[in-house]
């Protein structure tokens, strides 16, 4: 009876593996250098991120910018703007089409991100973040969205590729259990699937690989799946799920649902007013911080000011950064976002995304997370290789007989 269970677990393991092995691959993949995607894309694009004008001054201030480029370009509104920049930098400006009286629909911009020289105004360069393309300016930013879409396009309004990565993850959960189980056939022999046959190499070596491989790392491996569909399902797996064990408090975009009303009206607010609204508000909180950046989301007219300094505006070293969100057109707090803080399950939400890409532990888990990239790529491979060789047997004995 053991054993007969033992063999159908066997063969469930082999095709949920088989299911998710290619897209773990490239998601192994590009996770081990997304992980230093901010560091590269400087690297990759000085033009974008390096000011050409060479001042480490900024005459002008951020809101000046802003004003500027929606000035020059009435089609767009900044979506996203830095309130503090690194000495030498330029401003990377988020912006959003406005939509166009004539059609009721968005402007095509073409481009998502602007980057602005501080002391001159002067645009350096424009992208399109996701856009499909291996081209200098575009290839972080399409990593990073092939890691957890694989650039799948929307369809009947669903994000097909987040959901089909979700599901690949959820599956993934499943078969790190399955794996766990096949990989210690017996207690007696407990040792051999924790052991590497090196002098043996060849198929002997690939099969330890996966499965001594795998159990090595098995902890991690289950973490980067669970975070995955944290990631991915948040709102239609994750939430719910937690929600049973712990109460979670929603966010301002889950209790005020976006209209296209909201997305064509101009906010009352100005970004000036609502800055000095979340300072005082920060203040009077005991945030030691400035305002750090502000965006607009302008389908539910809501601000969001995140609160930090130049030196830790990526938060690479923990739970992420102090926000508040204020009505676009009242001021009024609407929620916060405040890390460590709440109810268990907030906290437990909290530290999906530090924990998927290791920035909860600073430099060293950025590393391990980009080492564990490359494992996860492995052991698709190593797992895939296993199944052809095994396939290959079973036709040979086919035939034989």
């Amino acid at each position: 009876m053991r054993g007969r269970t033992r063999g159908a677990l066997v063969v469930l393991h082999r095709w949920c593996g088989l299911f998710i092995a290619g897209f773990l691959f490239i998601a192994g993949l590009t996770g081990a250098v997304i992980a230093w995607d901010h560091e590269l894309d400087e690297w990759v694009n000085p033009r974008l991120f390096q000011a050409a004008s060479g001042a480490t001054d900024h005459p002008l201030g951020p809101l000046e910018l802003a004003r500027r480029v929606e000035a020059e370009d009435p089609r767009l509104r900044v979506s996203f703007l830095p309130l503090t920049l690194e000495p030498g930098h330029t401003a990377m400006l988020g912006v959003a089409a406005r939509i166009d009286p004539a059609t009721n629909a968005p402007y095509a911009l073409g481009f998502n991100q602007v980057a602005v020289d501080p002391a001159n105004g002067h645009v350096q360069g424009r992208r399109q973040w996701g856009h499909i393309s291996l081209s200098r300016e575009n290839l972080l930013p399409f990593l990073y969205k092939l890691h957890y879409t694989m650039h799948i396009p929307k369809g009947w309004g669903i994000d097909i590729g987040v959901w089909l990565m979700g599901v690949v993850s959820a599956v993934w959960i499943v078969d790190c259990f399955l794996a766990l189980y096949v990989s210690f056939p017996s207690a007696r022999a407990w040792r051999k699937s924790l052991s590497f046959r090196l002098r043996q190499g060849g198929f002997k070596l690939n099969f330890d690989i996966h499965r001594s491989g795998g159990v090595w790392v098995w902890g991690l491996l289950l973490m980067l799946a669970v975070t995955s569909v944290s990631l991915n399902l948040g709102t239609q797996v994750m939430r719910p799920l937690v929600s049973l064990l712990s109460p979670l408090t929603p966010s301002p975009f889950q209790v005020r649902p976006g209209s296209r009303e909201r997305e064509v009206a101009e906010p009352i607010l100005s970004r000036e007013q609502a800055i000095v609204a979340a300072e005082a508000e920060g203040r009077r909180r005991g945030w030691t911080r400035p305002a750090g950046s502000i965006f607009y989301a302008q389908r539910f007219s809501i601000y969001g000011v995140a609160f930090f300094t130049p030196e830790d505006d990526r938060d690479d070293d923990g739970m992420g950064n102090e926000v508040l969100y204020l009505d676009g057109n009242t001021g009024a707090i609407l929620g916060e976002k405040v890390p460590g803080q709440g109810t268990a399950g907030d906290i437990f939400m909290q530290a999906q995304l530090p924990l998927h890409s290791g920035r909860l532990l600073g430099m060293p888990g950025r590393v391990l997370m980009s080492f564990m990239g490359i494992v996860v790529a492995a052991l698709s491979m190593t797992g895939l290789v296993i199944w052809m060789r095994k396939r290959r047997a079973r036709r040979t004995n086919r035939l034989r007989s």
